[in-house]
């Protein structure tokens, strides 16, 4: 499960054996235990966005649209961003809805030609191992992992559940899954702001990652109470200076 700790504490030492990947970022020790009751899964829905992208030194406007869907036990997102000239980049994470909130099965990231990570978990659903299209090493599999599109409406989920918990300040560790690895991220909770964007002026909560080595990417992620905690503002800023500023403009039925 997910990690949290209060501002100014300190990571423990990895363990003697950790894997390479994830021994530089070793999660927190909890500060405390999460349950079920501790997660709310938004409705589904589809989240149409502009974005600002600057990409080798080139300003472009672009949209994205990000489908939301489940029922009680399965879930499945999809993530389109298209640019002009480049064309659209998809990222898709299918999965179950379990006591601890969201439990990928399958991420792909698309552009030219497709990858993908698989997480397969144990028998008795405690840890498992991540293998991957591109045939990187296989990765272990740490409970409450997420990919790195389920990840924003696993945090929405954590929240809605217990929106007290998370003051400003509070670190949450979480294992992020990508196309060609599996790595520990660290979110901070920040202020609640007043966003001004296409879909009109909402109140959302930051959270974000900073990066911790040279290439890593910087996360940035708005969520809503009034919209269930959903993410309606992303910006990521890549190690080379590329960056991608999503912000809502409409929010409707998934059909």
């Amino acid at each position: 499960m997910a990690s949290i700790t209060s501002a100014g504490a300190t990571e423990p030492a990895p363990a003697a054996g950790t894997p390479a990947s994830l021994a530089t970022q070793a999660p927190a020790a909890p500060a405390q235990g999460l349950h079920a009751a501790a997660f709310k899964v938004a409705a589904p829905v589809r989240l149409l966005y502009e974005v600002h992208a600057d990409v080798r030194g080139l300003a472009l406007d672009a949209r994205a649209e990000l489908l939301w869907r489940h029922d009680d036990n399965a879930y499945d997102a999809r993530l389109d961003l298209t640019l002009p000239l480049v064309g659209t980049r998809t990222q898709t994470s299918v999965g179950h809805i379990t006591a601890a909130g969201l439990a990928p099965t399958r991420f792909s990231d698309k552009a030219r030609s497709e990858l993908a990570a698989h997480f397969e978990r144990a028998p008795d659903g405690v840890g498992g191992k991540i293998i991957f299209s591109a045939n990187t090493p296989t990765a272990l599999l740490l409970a409450g992992a997420q990919d790195r599109l389920s990840v924003f409406l696993q945090l929405g989920a954590m929240l809605a559940g217990a929106p007290d918990q998370y003051h400003s300040g509070t670190t949450i560790n979480l294992q992020i899954v990508g196309p060609r690895d599996a790595d520990i991220w660290q979110f901070t909770v920040g202020d609640m702001e007043q966003l001004h964007l296409p879909i009109g002026d909402l109140e959302a909560v930051s959270l974000t990652r900073n990066p911790k080595r040279e290439f890593d990417s910087k996360v940035e992620i708005w969520l809503a109470p009034s919209m269930g905690y959903l993410p309606v503002r992303i910006r990521l800023t890549q190690a080379n200076g590329d960056s991608f500023d999503q912000r809502l403009r409409v929010s409707e039925s998934p059909q």
